[in-house]
Formats: structure tokens, sequence, C-alpha cells
């Protein structure tokens, strides 16, 4: 059996998001905006503004992650850790 990786080192040594988190992103983002067209009464048109976008999706990870404990924060919205 190989070595394997703990996640503290993948994030050492990782300096940028994989294709497929950067995929991910985009779509959680997408769909996001998606949902806000879909859901706008009126014939206004909404802007890309991803102050917006990250405000609605920060409230459906909390409650993906927290609330509902149906997944973790990176696999909903993969991201660079930038403590370490």
């Amino acid at each position: 059996m190989g070595y394997r990786q703990t996640s503290s080192e993948k994030v050492a040594t990782m300096n940028k998001l994989s294709e497929s988190q950067l995929k991910r992103q985009d779509f959680v983002d997408n769909a996001i905006y998606e949902l806000l067209h879909t859901l706008n009464p009126s014939q206004q048109e909404i802007e890309w503004d991803i102050e917006v976008i990250g405000g609605i999706r920060d409230v459906i990870c909390h409650w993906l992650v927290e609330r509902l404990a149906i997944t973790d924060e990176m696999t909903f919205y993969p991201y660079m850790d930038t403590d370490s």
C-alpha cells in the first residue's frame, strides 16, 4: 500500500484548484444565477453580481453543510485554504 497524503498535506501542496473544482464552482454560481432569474417575478433584468451570488451561496452552504449535514463545505463549493 502506497503513501497517502493527509488533507492538511494536500492543502499545503495545492497551489490552485483542480479543473473539476473550478467546474463545480462555476456550476454552483451559475445555478444560483439561474435560480434568481427563475424566481424573479418582474421583467427587470438581474445583472451578474458575485456579491449577491456569494451571499445566496453562503446561505445554501450553511443549510446543506450545517443544518442538513448532507455534504461538507469543500464538496459543495471547493476553495483554497489560505490559512495554512
